[in-house]
């Protein structure tokens, strides 16, 4: 499967031996290594020393932003639905030293603190059938996009501008959309849907969002005036609130207090404007806010399930960091970020298709067992159906 996965993209690289390498690093990268960087992806290849990983990150003549587009059409491919969600979050990078491209000291949730970092800006895609990255750009920093002998020393090209992580998001997006891929939803968290221009933005696309937003973020409501979240929800009466589950998360049933509010007229092409609450059980002051644009017959339920969904791209960081060495490069300069990012992310996007595969073959094989029970005459139907 992976060699066939590689056949889809080995058009990307104008020669034969990185084309074999990719493979080659594809497979080291899925392996049960301890690490995974160019000594030990070597190692394992039989190869006495790291030069040509590092070839294949460096120097080699291959299209990068081709396998980017590889990877998203594999994921559409494999556990792609017209219901997907798309998922937008950033995620860091320790590092040492000033000279790995983009490096800063700068706050990343990897660390939950202030430290010397790259931080990259992804988008995620999450279905019923599994989720996977599909898209990344690296955060440059004002002070590296002032100093552009700084951005030549690392690689990174004159025409690189500054853009905010928010701008990635919508590159990304724009990407995602321009390709054709399947979703109905946008989520994100606050460092994103606090951003009014974004959601504009969306809606002029026609594109459904539930993000997440500060607890004073304004929105206006259907008498056109502007007020804040948290004071729209704390007005809600107590029936209000229905009591959900967000699907299966690490310790159980993700079950909160759900509420929401419908704010601005309907508009005319049929889409509505809601602000979403999620409460806390055990903590009622614990409130969580979302502006939300979709459907007007959107429900509550379908609301919960986007916000939900969130957790899919922390998901993908952990497996994508521990199963396929996402952070576990040492390259420098800013292409090598990129093609490392790349593979890693190719790597995933197989590892979330096999998991695909596996539950496909799963629920075939319960069919089959259920099936001599109904050439028996069992009645195996529901009561009333």
């Amino acid at each position: 499967m992976l060699s066939g996965l590689h056949e889809r993209f080995a058009g990307r690289f104008a020669r034969s031996e990185p084309r074999a390498r990719a493979l080659t690093y594809m497979a080291g990268l899925i392996a049960p290594l301890e690490r995974k960087n160019g000594w030990t992806l070597a190692e394992r290849a039989g190869e006495g020393h790291p030069i040509g990983m590092q070839r294949l990150l460096g120097e080699a003549d291959w299209d990068v932003d081709g396998v980017r587009d590889d990877v998203r059409d594999f994921v559409v491919e494999t556990i792609g639905a017209r219901d997907g969600i798309l998922i937008g979050d950033d995620t860091g990078f320790l590092k040492k030293g000033t000279g790995s491209a983009g490096v800063r000291r700068q706050y990343t949730g990897t660390a939950g603190r202030t430290e010397n970092s790259q931080v990259g800006t992804f988008l995620a895609y999450a279905s019923t059938k599994g989720r996977a990255l599909i898209d990344r750009e690296l955060y440059v920093p004002k002070s590296w996009t002032d100093d552009r002998e700084r951005c030549r020393a690392a690689g990174i090209p004159d025409e690189v501008p500054f853009a905010t992580k928010n701008e990635h998001f919508r590159w990304m997006l724009q990407r995602a959309i321009d390709a054709g891929v399947p979703f109905a939803w946008v989520t994100a968290d606050e460092a994103y849907g606090q951003v009014k221009y974004l959601r504009v933005w969306l809606e002029q696309r026609g594109v459904g969002y539930v993000l997440a937003t500060r607890v004073n973020d304004t929105v206006i409501t259907s008498g056109w005036r502007e007020v804040r979240v948290d004071g729209l929800v704390a007005a809600l009466p107590r029936q209000a609130w229905k009591r959900l589950s967000g699907g299966p998360g690490s310790h159980g049933e993700r079950v909160y207090d759900w509420a929401r509010v419908a704010i601005r007229p309907v508009r005319e092409d049929g889409s509505g404007h809601w602000v979403l609450a999620r409460r806390s059980v055990k903590d009622p002051t614990d409130i969580a806010h979302y502006a939300c644009y979709g459907p007007v017959a959107t429900r509550l339920k379908d609301l919960v399930k986007v916000a939900a969904a969130r957790w899919a791209i922390e998901e993908s960081f952990q497996v994508a960091k521990n199963e396929c060495g996402l952070d576990q490069y040492e390259v420098r300069r800013y292409p090598g970020w990129y093609r490392h990012i790349t593979l890693a992310m190719l790597a995933h996007a197989f590892l979330a298709a096999m998991a695909a595969a596996a539950a496909k073959r799963g629920q075939q094989k319960r069919f089959r067992r259920a099936g001599p029970a109904h050439r028996r005459g069992r009645n195996t139907a529901a009561p009333g159906i």
